[in-house]
């Protein structure tokens, strides 16, 4: 399964009643947000963050201890995309 898809699919059903158009909010943020992290570990722990709580998260335990402090830097540098894709989803 293209895990794109399947990302927007869990993601939207957090997203509904938030948003106007969900599935636009959750691509935007697979697309723009998650892209600008480099890491893979860490872009993984984010994508599953959106995907099962409608907001970007990470916890500890995703990612391997090595990386964690990595995690407060990664969400200041997926703030602006995130809050684009939030109020002012790209199409």
């Amino acid at each position: 399964p293209d895990r794109r898809v399947e990302f927007i699919r869990a993601c939207t059903t957090h997203m509904s009643g938030r948003w106007a158009h969900p599935q636009q909010v959750c691509g935007c943020l697979h697309d723009h947000a998650a892209a600008v992290v480099d890491d893979a570990d860490l872009r993984e722990a984010l994508l599953r963050g959106i995907g099962e709580t409608g907001v970007p998260t990470i916890e500890n335990e995703w990612v391997p201890p090595s990386k964690q402090s990595q995690i407060p830097a990664t969400f200041t540098r997926i703030a602006k995309p995130a809050l684009q894709c939030m109020f002012d989803p790209l199409t």
